[in-house]
């Protein structure tokens, strides 16, 4: 999980620095872009992963041009701890089909309310600014990757 997040708030938009899975390079991948992110060594999708707050949270996971699936994590959590490496995989296995925005809910306190998280993880699939799926609490692997198979595949249909 990385830090940032208090530069979150501040509304600034950072980019996260990714390892392309094709080549190895590495990448600056802004939080919020049209299309998605590519390699620009070998052009290969990258795993969008970006964190977001209060103030960016509208532009970097609403307004995305790809499925969101938003993570709301703590650093004191240890099932978000246990979380956070499958989320990363499951990033990276379904590069350019998904964004995962990971939001700190102790540094995210409105979008703690607007959402009602009671419990973390918890975590949603959003397209076009609509929550199409919601899982709490931490669940292994496969059933999380079953989880957001399902869901991404309501947004086909």
């Amino acid at each position: 999980m990385t830090s940032g997040a208090t530069g979150r708030q501040r509304g600034a938009v950072e980019p996260r620095l990714i390892r392309c899975p094709g080549c190895g390079k590495t990448n600056r991948i802004p939080a919020a872009a049209p299309g998605r992110p590519r390699c620009g060594n070998c052009s290969h999708d990258l795993p969008w992963i970006v964190d977001a707050g209060d103030l960016d949270f509208k532009h970097i996971a609403e307004e995305s041009t790809v499925p969101a699936l938003i993570d709301f994590w703590a650093e004191w959590c240890g099932p978000c701890r246990l979380v956070s490496p499958v989320l990363d995989q499951l990033a990276t296995e379904k590069a350019g089909r998904i964004k995962l925005v990971k939001v700190d809910v102790d540094h995210a306190p409105g979008l703690s309310a607007r959402f009602a998280v009671q419990a973390i993880p918890t975590l949603m699939v959003i397209v076009g600014g609509i929550v199409i799926a919601r899982q709490a609490g931490a669940a292994p692997a496969a059933t999380l990757r079953t989880w957001l198979e399902h869901a991404l595949s309501s947004t086909l249909s």
